[in-house]
């Protein structure tokens, strides 16, 4: 009786030490998010000093920098970092439903079939109805795909590694699509395509941080409420479901939160590959397997990276600006061929 008592102090112990450092870890990213914030703003063309931009964003500057700061600059730090928090929280998501550390939203083909929606949104009736739509037809985009992966996998319930196949065999047939809308666009169409399908948030305004904003802010409590089964459900659906979790519910619900968050980031930088793929991992590394954290620094670790992209994309190689999504591919491929490698023998 003494040694399970012992047992379970040890136990409560070790869950606190872990949720503080949980929550240490958190505070640290938000910190860090905070500083690139001003950080990004002040580097550039030509350097602002962060007591600038500070003084600009609350507006008692001398107006000197205002456009530069509020118009140019501000709004892509801003848009690059929420990009990369839907994203990373994104893939958290998926990697939990599918239980696969290969899981990602562009891998399994829904940022595809949010790109194919918006390229054909461009070439099919660009100059039609007003480019404002574009958000709205990529989200629809990934989310008639994912309903359609959703659909092809269920056999009285969906299995992960089900989901997983055909995900990547519908993400094949997208890239097709998209391809195919590209040959039939005009020429200076189809330059801009090219640009949006590498993922940049180049030119970036206050509107498509307006766009992004109110999906993140719906759909993270609400993943966060659900995600909680994902505990659960890691020791497999049996058991799960004897615990209490509806799985089916609970799987599709997380789903439609994570085809959300992913077809908001498309809508409005294109597709930025491979963040929803690293983000989760770093954040295991940093946090462990609980999901609420995770989730939450998966967020935090996905702004960073598609901010540092995009800070590498238009400093480094100035007067050129370089989509963001050319440098998380370069980091991304060879990172999805070590996860490969790895985990040959589960497959």
């Amino acid at each position: 009786m003494r040694k399970m008592i012992t047992f379970r102090n040890k136990k409560d112990t070790l869950s606190l030490q872990m949720e503080h450092k949980s929550l240490l870890i958190i505070g640290i990213c938000m910190v860090l998010v905070l500083i690139a914030s001003i950080a990004g703003t002040s580097v550039g063309n030509d350097f602002i000093s962060p007591l600038n931009v500070l003084q600009t964003i609350f507006g008692l500057g001398t107006g000197d920098h205002d456009f530069v700061v509020l118009t140019l600059r501000l709004p892509r730090v801003l848009l690059s970092l929420l990009v990369g928090a839907a994203l990373g929280m994104s893939g958290a998501l998926l990697q939990g439903i599918i239980r696969n550390p290969l899981a990602s939203p562009d891998v399994i083909g829904i940022t595809g079939g949010a790109a194919v929606a918006a390229v054909g949104f461009v070439t099919l009736l660009g100059g039609t109805i007003s480019i404002k739509l574009l958000p709205l037809f990529a989200i629809m985009g990934a989310m008639i795909t994912a309903i359609i992966i959703y659909l092809l996998a269920w056999k009285k319930g969906v299995s992960p590694i089900r989901l997983v196949l055909i995900g990547i065999g519908v993400s094949a047939i997208t890239g097709a699509g998209t391809t195919f809308m590209l040959i039939l666009s005009p020429f200076y169409t189809a330059g801009q395509a090219y640009i949006w399908l590498t993922g940049s948030v180049y030119g970036a305004s206050w509107t498509d941080v307006r766009t992004i904003i109110p999906v993140i802010v719906i759909v993270l409590p609400l993943a966060i409420w659900f995600a909680q089964s994902l505990n659960a459900q890691e020791f497999g659906d049996d058991l799960a479901t004897g615990l209490g979790v509806t799985v089916q519910r609970h799987r599709s619900a997380l789903l439609l939160c994570s085809v959300l968050l992913a077809g908001a980031a498309v809508a409005v930088a294109g597709t930025i590959g491979f963040v929803g793929l690293i983000a989760p991992h770093i954040a295991r590394k940093l946090v462990g397997r609980m999901f609420g954290s995770m989730f939450i620094v998966s967020g935090l670790v996905g702004a960073l990276l598609v901010f540092a992209a995009d800070l590498i994309a238009r400093t480094v190689f100035l007067p050129l600006d370089v989509p963001a999504g050319v440098f998380t591919a370069g980091v991304g491929a060879p990172f999805f061929l070590y996860l490969l490698f790895k985990n040959r023998n589960q497959f």
